[in-house]
């Protein structure tokens, strides 16, 4: 595994720590991703909303609910309203200018597109910020991650999907995608290689038991998700002797 500017500099495999560490820190806080950048981590994978006056905030759901003492929508509150929110062990929610400059030149950075709707936000974060080496936008609203590449061809994406369906690969390329992002479960060998032979690479996610990891490190994926970084790069460095 190689660290460095990002995406551009990842060798297989990049052991990818899903929302950071979220098994020793708050999800999607710069705690966890420190914490995961500890680790020894390739890349950081998180989740952006908007908020009420269009920033990018970085958490997983559309409500404050389950992860913050707030409640209600994101989308109804400022940027400033939810930093006062306790994300977990004092941790604030983090906007996804400070976690591109926490993990940028350490390792690369998966940003997950929630809502359409944000897609404008995103590109222009990614002009702005000059992230195209650093980071990769992955997204379930495939027509979303089209239009951004169509409009920013130095974007690079990544097609999340559900389940199997009968050629990923060509879904990847119809949504302009480099990558197929697909659930572990429904990924072997021969799907991995069909990919690689339509110039597609495969993430896999969330690998969280390392007694199956020795499979995957065997399909030579570009990375591999997971919501316990710990245990996977301990048998990642098992395995591969580095």
């Amino acid at each position: 595994m190689v660290k460095g500017r990002g995406f551009g500099d990842l060798l297989m495999i990049g052991i990818t720590g899903h929302r950071g560490a979220p098994q020793e820190a708050p999800e999607n806080t710069l705690l966890s991703f420190r914490r995961a950048l500890k680790l020894g981590v390739a890349a950081v994978e998180l989740d952006v909303q908007l908020t009420r006056e269009g920033r990018l905030a970085v958490i997983h759901d559309e409500t404050l609910d389950r992860t913050t003492n707030g409640r209600g929508l994101v989308k109804d509150f400022t940027l400033a309203e939810l930093k006062r929110l306790d994300a977990g062990k004092g941790e604030a929610i983090p906007t996804l200018e400070e976690v591109l400059e926490l993990v940028r030149n350490r390792a690369g950075l998966l940003v997950e597109l929630k809502q359409r709707e944000a897609a404008a936000a995103l590109l222009e974060f990614f002009r702005r910020e000059r992230a195209f080496e650093a980071a990769r936008v992955i997204s379930f609203w495939h027509p979303a991650l089209k239009a951004m590449k169509e409009a920013e061809p130095r974007l690079k994406t990544g097609a999340l999907m559900v389940g199997c369906p009968a050629d990923p690969a060509g879904l990847a390329r119809a949504a302009g995608a480099d990558v197929l992002v697909l659930n572990y479960h429904f990924l072997d060998q021969e799907l991995a290689e069909a990919a690689r032979r339509h110039k597609i690479k495969v993430i896999a996610w969330n690998i969280d038991d390392p007694e199956i990891l020795g499979d995957y490190l065997a399909m030579n994926l570009e990375a591999i998700c997971t919501n316990r970084p710990r245990e996977i790069m301990e048998r990642w460095r098992c395995t591969t002797g580095k």
